[in-house]
């Protein structure tokens, strides 16, 4: 089973590490975060499985950084704040959160909501691939989300199926980052016919190598991680449109 990544977002530094300390004692990876910008760069590099954002940061506004994040990402966000009126609640739903806890709160309770929405989304959200009209560039190659449209360096465009296009972008979203390929399944279980054993994950996998890798034998951008998976070591660069 892969193991949950948490972002811990608050700006009380003793807060933070207590909250990070506390998930990563229970079986969770845990990693802090102070602001906006820090958020994004994590969403960048790595893959989070769930963000838990304090609503009143320093300098920012923890619901309007949830409702930008809602706008491009599909990672879960719950909402810690001291703010626990009814309207305020509802300013927090109604930007996409998908759980709101006020503060004080029992650790117990808060590990138990994190486990109960990340069962509720039912996939692996930070697998999930951003906006459909992003541009991204890797090794050379350029994958246009609004056409659909895979060119090859030399400028041809290379025709990949459903299946083969909807796994080029999750592995786009998470460069340089071992997936199990139960995680792959789970990022692609929204694909109609999507089988979910490891076989027919390999057998995917081997059918985009087959066109994306200048020699599918020994790949360079889509290799394999030995008791892991599956890694897309390339640098991805990505623009909107």
């Amino acid at each position: 089973m892969t193991i949950p990544r948490l972002l811990i977002v608050d700006d009380d530094s003793e807060m933070r590490m207590m909250m990070v300390t506390y998930f990563q004692r229970h079986g969770f990876i845990a990693h802090p975060a102070t602001s906006e910008a820090e958020i994004n760069a994590h969403l960048a590099e790595n893959r989070v499985d769930l963000i838990l954002l304090d609503v009143m940061l320093a300098d920012e506004n923890g619901i309007e950084i949830c409702a930008r994040l809602r706008s491009e990402e599909d990672v879960p966000i719950i909402l810690v704040s001291a703010l626990s009126a009814d309207h305020q609640r509802m300013a927090g739903y109604e930007v996409g959160a998908d759980d709101y806890i006020a503060k004080p709160f029992n650790p117990e309770l808060l590990i138990a909501r994190v486990k109960a929405v990340l069962r509720r989304v039912r996939r692996s959200p930070s697998l999930s691939y951003r906006r459909a009209t992003s541009v991204w560039h890797f090794g050379g190659w350029r994958y246009d989300g609004k056409r659909d449209e895979v060119i090859a360096p030399d400028g041809y465009q290379v025709m990949l199926s459903s299946r083969e296009t909807a796994l080029l972008k999750v592995l786009l979203a998470n460069p340089h980052i071992p997936l199990t390929r139960e995680e792959i399944a789970a990022a692609l279980s929204d694909h109609p016919e999507t089988d979910a054993s490891g076989r027919a994950i390999d057998v995917l996998v081997g059918r985009l190598r087959s066109k994306i890798e200048r020699n599918p034998k020994a790949p360079q951008m889509l290799r394999t991680e030995r008791g892991t998976g599956y890694v897309f070591a390339c640098d991805v660069t990505r623009e909107e449109t």
